[in-house]
């Protein structure tokens, strides 16, 4: 297996760049189905799920189109068909977004249910409350999930959401925006990748006001024109090295970041006595003392972001006292703990609840990731820790960060891919 190997116990100091967020990407991408043109995404992060979907829009019939690394056009005006390829749609929670995607550009979908990272159910219950609403009909046969606009085309109506739902919202907005009339989500989620997703539709014609607040406005337009559009840069990605150097201890300067959509992020970083410093489109990280407990409770945004939930539970093992974790987003999100464990954490978790009591040190292990975050968790435990980490089931983490050996190697962390000859026997014989 691939592997990270991790030598633990170095401070790190440097500088590192924050790429494109994955959270807009994966709805941006799938957006580009309702535009009748071309349009040239920017600042795309060079993770599996982008490439996973860019694939799935060729296999559609898009012309995609590389221009640099982090840059692509993409064309889906000659896009004639609504079923989605199922062994790549299966690899990817996001591809729930071609649905809601599809629906608003051809009035009807097929798409497999979504894969990615399990944190229990997951239902997708919100968004299909909302394509009814707009007058679709859905069913799952078959292995796919049908969905069909019973007038050919989506028709604009008042929807609440019983929970804050990122994924319904920007789900509904996507079949929203070519409806047939006013669309009007209330209870809507208000995350930062909802309002570059809205941004991005807007920027190629659509008509939609609100985000970033509970209640967001879709008219309806005949028709996406083609533009150029930049994601915003990756919260969870700084966030992730924020959390890094809280562990580790050090100095670092987290460029290319919006540093209002770190506050709640760096607001537990100072109470656990890190010093974080915002400027205009970085923020510096400096720990050099002991680290202080504290308590955290995932909520949605403006809230502690649940992606950041297992990051900040690494840090808080290293700090002195008793600190509770409540996830209060998703129902399975502590998997990771037994790994933790290995490394000589002390966490006792009930239901959605984890309380941590600090220890002076992690100690390495062999350690598997079991989901995107938790695998990032992981690679923060790996850097504080005394000893080698080795990490297996890395796709996982690189579903989501860009490069993250090469930006961890750049300030300083004894970190390197290992490829184990069992790897190469299974490439042989496939």
């Amino acid at each position: 297996m691939t592997k990270y190997v991790i030598h633990g116990g170095k401070p790190l100091f440097g500088e590192i760049d924050i790429s494109g967020a994955k959270n807009a990407a994966v709805a941006i991408i799938p957006a580009a189905l309702l535009v009748d043109g071309v349009c040239r995404i920017e600042n795309l992060p060079q993770i599996s799920d982008v490439t996973l979907l860019l694939n799935i829009l060729q296999e559609l019939g898009a012309d995609v189109r590389t221009v640099n690394r982090t840059t692509v056009d993409v064309d889906c005006s000659h896009i004639r068909n609504a079923r989605v390829p199922e062994e790549l749609a299966r690899k990817i929670r996001a591809s729930y977004y071609l649905i809601g995607a599809l629906l608003g550009r051809f009035g009807s979908a097929e798409v497999p249910p979504p894969g990615g990272c399990d944190f229990g159910g997951r239902p997708i219950d919100q968004h299909i409350k909302g394509f009814v609403a707009m007058g679709a009909n859905v069913d799952v046969r078959g292995g796919y999930i049908h969905a069909k606009a019973s007038n050919g085309r989506m028709m604009g109506t008042q929807i609440y959401l019983d929970i804050v739902s990122v994924g319904a919202t920007m789900n509904i907005m996507l079949a929203a925006v070519l409806a047939d009339g006013m669309t009007i989500i209330e209870n809507a989620a208000k995350e930062p990748h909802i309002v570059d997703l809205a941004n991005f539709l807007n920027s190629m014609g659509a008509e939609i006001m609100g985000a970033g607040t509970d209640v967001i406005k879709i008219r309806g337009v005949e028709r996406l024109t083609g533009g150029t559009y930049s994601i915003i840069p990756d919260q969870i990605e700084a966030g992730t090295y924020m959390t890094a150097v809280a562990a580790t201890g050090g100095e670092v300067l987290i460029k290319n970041v919006i540093p209002k959509h770190l506050e709640c992020i760096t607001a537990k970083l100072l109470e656990m006595g890190v010093d974080v410093e915002e400027r205009d489109d970085a923020v510096l990280v400096r720990r050099t003392g002991k680290l202080t407990r504290t308590n955290v409770k995932t909520l949605p945004y403006p809230g502690f972001p649940t992606d950041m939930q297992p990051q900040i539970a690494a840090v808080l093992c290293l700090a002195e006292g008793t600190s509770v974790i409540t996830e209060g987003v998703w129902d399975n999100r502590f998997r990771y703990v037994d790994e933790f464990r290995r490394m000589g954490a002390q966490i006792q978790v009930d239901g959605k609840i984890a309380v941590i009591e600090g220890v002076e040190k992690f100690t390495g292990a062999r350690i598997q990731a079991c989901d995107l975050r938790a695998g990032a968790a992981m690679v923060i435990a790996g850097l504080a820790a005394q000893g080698t980490t080795e990490i297996g089931h890395i796709h996982h983490i690189e579903r989501g960060y860009e490069d993250i050996v090469r930006k961890l190697s750049g300030v300083g962390a004894d970190i390197r891919v290992v490829v184990t000859p069992d790897e190469d026997k299974q490439a042989q014989v496939g």
